[in-house]
């Protein structure tokens, strides 16, 4: 059962505030929360001025005491599990990870244990009393990489802002299919696709989504990418690509038919065909963190399949170009 953690903030509502609506005031006193978490706190009566509750849009005054009652409490069900981690860096504010190719980020239906918040709930209990245990950004089950997660509510709030401003520096490797001429910029909204509820496409309703990508190396039939996401849509890279017709190598929901080289070795034919996830890796991950201001940076190398997939389309250029 989940068990609430309450605590008691009080303040007094300086000359600089006065006549300010209540949230625009408790969000500059408790800068810590988000607005609309303490718009909330003051719809359910957990805040009170000079005794007496308010609304949110109610002026406040100088010289008024305001209760803050803050009330934490255990986000959802779910279990710790004993599941290792690959952790890159962690202080007591942030836990720098490197995921594993299919591990699910968040319990969803299908997927209620065995996934990285249980095993993050296992490393460190307190993430119990953060919101989605301190998860602010995910990658799909069957992307590798770097994530970045809040340890108390400061980093929290301090991550997220930083997401909404889209100044994560966050880095992929992908191979796709195709032989890409030069590098770009995709800027195209992405949404529920109109049909396919479970599948987002290129929607001209969607939300923003804009994807930044260089070549790092060329095959005969196949490319490595560097992508930077100046956004985070679900799927976006995925969805991006495919909509370039360079879809994702191995993508099961937006890759396509599978491509082999003309006359490719055996061992290429087997390495492709066995690809059965999509060859994305968050490689690079950098943040400004949240208590020392400091900005950290984070490399990733990709996992070994994907690995063994790039040395085998390197190979695959060699003999050709040797015959």
């Amino acid at each position: 059962m989940n068990t609430p953690h309450s605590s008691l903030l009080i303040a007094e509502i300086p000359e600089s505030m006065d006549g300010m609506r209540l949230d625009q005031a408790l969000a500059n006193l408790f800068s810590e929360f988000s607005r609309s978490r303490l718009q909330q706190w003051i719809r359910d009566g957990l805040v009170e001025v000079d005794e007496k509750n308010l609304k949110p849009r109610d002026r406040v005054y100088t010289g008024q005491q305001v209760t803050l009652q803050v009330i934490e409490q255990q986000q959802g069900d779910w279990q710790a599990e004993s599941i290792p981690l690959d952790i890159v860096y962690e202080d007591a504010a942030i836990i720098v990870l490197d995921k594993a190719p299919g591990m699910v980020v968040h319990p969803a239906a299908g997927n209620y244990s065995g996934t990285m918040l249980n095993a993050l709930l296992h490393h460190a209990p307190e993430l119990a009393n953060v919101p989605r245990a301190g998860i602010v950004h995910r990658l799909d089950k069957d992307t590798s990489g770097l994530l970045v997660v809040a340890r108390d509510i400061n980093a929290h709030k301090s991550l997220v802002e930083q997401l909404q401003a889209r100044s994560f520096d966050r880095e992929y490797l992908a191979v796709v299919n195709g032989v890409m001429a030069a590098g770009g910029t995709v800027d195209a909204a992405i949404g529920r696709h109109p049909v396919q509820r479970t599948r987002m496409a290129v929607v001209s309703q969607g939300k923003p989504a804009v994807t930044h990508y260089r070549v790092e190396e060329r095959y005969r039939a196949h490319s490595l990418l560097r992508v930077k996401l100046e956004t985070g849509r679900t799927h976006q890279i995925r969805v991006h690509m495919a909509y370039l017709h360079y879809p994702i190598v191995g993508d099961p929901v937006y890759g396509g038919r599978l491509k082999l080289p003309a006359s490719c070795s055996s061992q290429l034919a087997d390495v492709l065909r066995n690809f059965r996830r999509q060859a994305l890796h968050a490689t690079s991950l950098g943040i400004t963190h949240p208590v020392s201001n400091e900005y950290m940076q984070w490399q990733s190398l990709p996992p070994a399949d994907m690995q063994l997939l790039v040395d085998t389309l390197r190979q695959d250029v060699k003999e050709v170009t040797r015959e």
